[in-house]
């Protein structure tokens, strides 16, 4: 025993002999560093005085608490709001006053349809106001389970979910599948919700510039040489490109066709949001992948709301059976919010019944927005941003003045001047300190199929009158 430890010793004195110096010295360092840790103290006692109570009370008088918010000024826009009484249809009573409705996302005019209306109230005395509890906890009810399965069924996939909550829909899909580590491209233009979603998933996220192909796929090459190094690490990483279908920010479409090339160049997955073109764009009213003749089995995940065409509340998810279920586990908004009201389920289910029974309503709609496209052409002092099939149009500033809350005022003074001659419109409004890409201020002009030629000349006649005495 003692041959061997004295072995073990001579081995030592050997290593530290055929050490190299640099090694020896940075141990030697090492040694000493942890001997002073060992030995010093670990902090130093401060002097300090005892306070009198006087002087106590005196500094306790004098500190103040930062503010919990920050100060707002009363006349804020969001403080101060336009009220409504009645439905908010074709006709709107607003502030008192009834006007022609061009603000309201009730692009079918199903809201005050008086199919839907019975359909709902039927509803409302068999089961009840709403359900008091998520899907999963007797909040199921058979209105849910046959309005998932209509619009999967108009759809064309395999199944649907549906969400309470509209902004909770996609907001909740995408954290559901991506997570951290995982990569996202996302259009610069992405809705409010979408980023919610973002940034609830953790993932690395990376931005396009608005419906720019060739900068999506820069960005997607980048990556593919960054997957070649660490082909193991790659292997792990989910990638996803989420987009708009009609982006509710800038009223134009989404290049579909070569997104979908880009995903299979890429073995990307792709979410697409279409609460405003569901219901709009298509014969039928698919939406974007009927719109371009996509094969909708290409596109991973699709979303929507059911609080614009279809005049509901909720939203929903379909796509691929397999997928949607892992969302029945995983999607926040479903598991734990209260489940949609069946009167609402019931109104839905019969807007749908109406859309399948009347596809001609959709191409009326696009007629109608063509018609105001063209009708605020050449408006003096804004311009108009979107497609001609948009049913939400904006109109900006041609000239902004250099500070974003004149610019809102100027076309707050136009809305006001407007809603006193009976049309109602309204500025597009943003959380301007939580946008990614804050977009410009705007008015935002919303198509219906009830509104007649008459009115909407009365509008863009309206429109330019103001336009010519608040911006000259």
């Amino acid at each position: 025993m003692a041959s061997g430890q004295q072995w073990v010793l001579v081995e030592m004195v050997q290593a530290f002999y055929e050490a190299p110096a640099y090694h020896l010295i940075l141990e030697g360092i090492l040694i000493l560093w942890i001997i002073r840790l060992l030995f010093s103290k670990t902090y130093k006692l401060q002097e300090r005085s005892d306070l009198t109570e006087k002087e106590k009370e005196e500094l306790i008088e004098e500190w103040q608490p930062e503010p919990l918010v920050p100060s707002v000024s009363k006349d804020h826009p969001s403080l101060n709001y336009d009220v409504v009484t009645g439905p908010p249809s074709h006709k709107i009573i607003v502030n008192g006053k009834e006007c022609i409705n061009f603000a309201s996302f009730n692009f079918l005019g199903l809201l005050d349809n008086e199919r839907v209306k019975l359909k709902a109230l039927s509803s409302l005395k068999k089961y009840g106001v709403g359900t008091c509890g998520p899907r999963g906890f007797y909040g199921t009810f058979d209105v849910h389970l046959e309005l998932e399965e209509r619009l999967a069924k108009f759809m064309r996939t395999e199944e649907a979910i549906i969400y309470s909550y509209g902004f909770a829909t996609i907001a909740s899909a995408i954290p559901a599948y991506s997570k951290r580590g995982d990569i996202i491209f996302v259009d610069e233009a992405a809705c409010f919700s979408i980023q919610k979603g973002l940034q609830a998933s953790r993932s690395f996220i990376k931005y396009f510039k608005h419906n720019d192909m060739e900068d999506l796929e820069r960005l997607l090459k980048e990556q593919e040489i960054e997957d070649q190094k660490n082909p193991r690490k790659a292997r792990v990483i989910r990638r996803f490109i989420v987009v708009e279908g009609l982006y509710i920010n800038t009223a134009d479409i989404c290049p579909l066709p070569e997104l979908v090339k880009l995903k299979y160049k890429y073995k990307v997955r792709i979410f697409l949001e279409e609460s405003m073109s569901f219901g709009v764009l298509g014969e039928h009213g698919r939406g974007v992948t009927e719109h371009f003749g996509v094969n909708i089995d290409d596109i991973d995940l699709i979303s929507a709301n059911m609080e614009n065409a279809v005049a509901s509340i909720g939203g929903f998810c379909c796509g691929r059976s397999f997928v949607i279920d892992h969302q029945r586990l995983s999607g926040q908004g479903y598991c734990f919010s209260a489940s949609l009201p069946p009167m609402l389920a019931t109104a839905a289910i019969e807007a749908l019944n109406i859309m399948e029974e009347d596809p001609g309503i959709f191409r009326v709609l696009r007629d109608k927005c063509k018609h105001v496209h063209k009708a605020l052409q050449g408006t003096p002092g804004l311009k108009v941003v979107g497609e001609p099939f948009a049913p939400a149009l904006h109109l900006q500033l041609e000239n902004s003045t250099g500070s974003r809350t004149n610019d809102l005022k100027l076309l707050r003074a136009i809305v006001d001047y407007s809603l006193d001659r009976q049309i109602a419109l309204t500025l597009a409004r943003y959380l301007e300190k939580e946008e990614r890409f804050l977009p410009p201020p705007s008015i935002r002009v919303v198509v219906t199929v009830e509104q007649t030629q008459e009115e909407i000349e009365k509008a863009a006649q309206c429109i330019r009158e103001a336009a010519l005495k608040i911006l000259k």
